[in-house]
């Protein structure tokens, strides 16, 4: 039974803790140290404080000691939101989500305008962000509606935020959809109470998502901005293009294919500017032209067109045939080093006074000194109509690179080029694309149907990738974020704090006692309200901690359910619609919206309330409160 005496036995570290919550709170928003200096700071300041100016149980026992402070970084959420995001990062590695999305992408496309296009799109987001986490879905869905947008003839700003608001919504309708939802149930098990099921909230998570859904893609776009300039930005990056050429193999998907209209409809994105054929040139247009075997295809393309291309077409597709004799005199060729490894892509600009300048790249022989490919050749100057094999390069050429990451690397010590370092990324390692999703699907699986506890299934999951060789020990630490760690274990301490030193009973006391003779659905709706206003001012992840015991305490004083303000604790968490600092999602769209501040006050203020509407009018019937 719970006892209403620690607040005052111990009240001057409960106020001492408030104002440590109001310190830790005002440097998250000033930003004047890393949310990670700040965190571990504020884990130090507890452990010096409750050392000197102890919590003591009836029996003598420090009750906010090291052990209880430190107890975050292992706490089973902290661990199963660490986990899966491993897991996450295996089912991105190898591109299974983003080939998912352009299937999708591929179907929109061709159905309706744009409000049903958005609507398609934004309910896979949902769908997806129920089971990974938000971070990578909104990245690879990001250029997806930025395709969108330019194919409707519409500025990317009135897509991106909607992305962002899918991902949250999609996150409120499964435990695992958002570390928010694992901190809530943690501190419920913290503090004895039953925990949600895998699917327990599903039913008013799809609710409220329904209704945001609506919202986000009948209303949002009317509020938006239209930032032209913003978007432009955004695509004069991605509109670069780039010279390439293909080689069509004797097995290779392309033979067979006929120009339609003078596209090729198995090169999606990719202009064809000459055909080359047993020494004979086939300049567009390529009318019922049929592709065969050994032919050379002059491509221009963006560099994400030739990603694409790089990570479904069969291997070396965008290699070209060079013959340098050179090496093929003394080396191997069969070998291929380029080929070997985690494959990346990245530009590199051939620098003035450098010893390519004015030749070939058969007569360099690039790949075999560096074991990195040229796929693509950018001149700025203008687009030459030739093979990538016969451009002689000039200063400030600029080169798409495909090769294992330690070789891309290498290029930094290279003094014919220099490496365009914020250009390299990781190329999808498709080969695994059937290990990683059977391993996502078995984590799911165990995690769903309670066979095993979540934190043993997602922890075995992140394992199996790194077992499996679906991504190395390397990849596996790299998808670890710094800030989820200190910011989790920091919010975990004060949530010890504060409930130990008895401040969370006098904050529910006070609110009860503030609304003395209201029903337990007015009490509901307002706590509701009060930490969604809380969510978007701190982190959604912190608010999760600290309003749960508070949760946990105003039921039990009124008598009711503790998993309707448990509930109302993880949706109203997730409600950070209004601010760019509290959830993550929203930060990632900013730049390519071209967003500011006020942006999603103007946007995400009704959206909150919304939120707080459908809660009010759902839950408590519920729950039958």
């Amino acid at each position: 039974m719970f006892e209403f005496t620690h607040g005052l036995d111990s009240s001057f570290q409960m106020w001492a803790t408030f104002v440590f919550i109001a310190v830790a709170f005002g440097f998250y928003l000033s930003e004047r140290a890393s949310m990670e200096m700040t965190s571990v700071g504020l884990i130090c300041i507890l452990l010096v404080f409750f050392h000197f100016f102890p919590v003591v149980s009836p029996t003598g026992f420090n009750l906010v000691d090291p052990v209880r402070i430190l107890h975050g970084f292992s706490n089973p959420a902290l661990i199963t939101v660490l986990a899966l995001l491993v897991v996450g990062h295996g089912m991105v590695k190898t591109g299974t989500v983003d080939h998912g999305a352009r299937v999708i992408l591929s179907l929109v496309r061709s159905r309706g305008g744009p409000v049903l296009a958005m609507l398609i799109a934004l309910i896979v987001v949902i769908t997806i962000s129920a089971f990974l986490n938000n971070i990578p879905v909104v990245v690879i869905f990001i250029p997806i509606m930025q395709a969108l947008a330019n194919r409707f003839g519409q500025s990317a700003s009135k897509w991106m935020m909607p992305l962002s608001y899918a991902a949250v919504f999609g996150g409120m309708t499964t435990l695992i959809g958002s570390g928010t939802n694992l901190l809530v149930n943690s501190a419920l098990i913290e503090m004895g109470q039953e925990p949600f099921g895998f699917f327990d909230f599903t039913v008013p998570g799809l609710i409220m998502a329904s209704a945001g859904l609506v919202y986000i893609t009948v209303i949002v776009p009317r509020l938006l901005p239209d930032r032209d300039d913003a978007s432009d930005q955004i695509n004069q990056r991605e509109g670069k293009h780039f010279l390439s050429q293909i080689t069509v193999g004797q097995n290779a998907n392309l033979i067979g294919e006929k120009a339609l209209g003078g596209i090729f409809r198995g090169l999606p994105d990719i202009t064809v500017r000459m055909i080359l054929r047993d020494n004979q040139t086939v300049l567009p247009p390529f009318e019922d032209f049929e592709i065969k075997s050994q032919d050379i295809l002059v491509i221009a393309a963006t560099r994400m067109a030739l990603k694409e291309a790089l990570t479904r077409s069969e291997p070396g597709m965008l290699h070209p045939d060079l013959e340098e004799n050179v090496y093929a005199q003394s080396g191997d060729l069969s070998l291929k080093p380029w080929e070997d490894g985690e494959q990346v892509l990245a530009e590199a600009m051939v620098v003035p006074a450098s010893r390519l300048i004015g030749r070939t790249l058969s007569q360099i022989g690039f790949r075999y000194k560096t074991n990195c490919v040229v796929v693509g050749i950018l001149r700025r100057s203008r687009m030459v109509r030739t093979r990538i094999t016969d451009i002689r390069l000039q200063a400030g050429d600029v080169l798409l690179l495909q090769g294992p990451s330690k070789n891309v690397d290498g290029l930094k010590n290279n003094r014919d080029v220099v490496l365009i370092e914020w250009s390299t990324e990781e190329l999808p390692v498709l080969d695994h694309a059937h290990r990683a999703l059977g391993i996502f699907s078995l984590v799911i699986l165990f995690a769903a149907t309670g066979t095993v506890p979540i934190v043993v299934s997602a922890l075995c999951g992140a394992a199996a990738m790194v077992a499996f060789q679906v991504i190395n020990i390397e990849q596996a630490f790299r998808a670890l974020d710094s800030k989820i760690v200190t910011t989790i274990a920091a919010a975990l301490a004060l949530g010890v704090a504060l409930q130990e030193t008895g401040g969370a009973v006098f904050i529910a006391r006070g609110l009860v006692s503030a609304m003395e003779g209201q029903s337990t659905t007015t009490i509901l709706s307002v706590f509701f309200l009060l930490v969604a206003v809380s969510a978007n001012i701190v982190s959604a992840k912190a608010c999760a901690v600290l309003f749960t015991p508070i949760a946990v305490d105003i039921a039990r004083v009124i008598g009711a359910p503790p998993e309707a303000f448990a509930l109302a604790v993880v949706f109203a968490a997730n409600c950070s619609f209004a601010s760019p600092l509290g959830y993550q999602t929203n930060i990632l769209v900013m730049a390519p919206g071209g967003y500011r501040f006020m942006d999603f006050v103007r946007v995400g203020v009704p959206l909150v309330l919304l939120m707080w509407v459908v809660f009010t009018l759902f839950v408590p019937w519920f729950y039958k409160l």
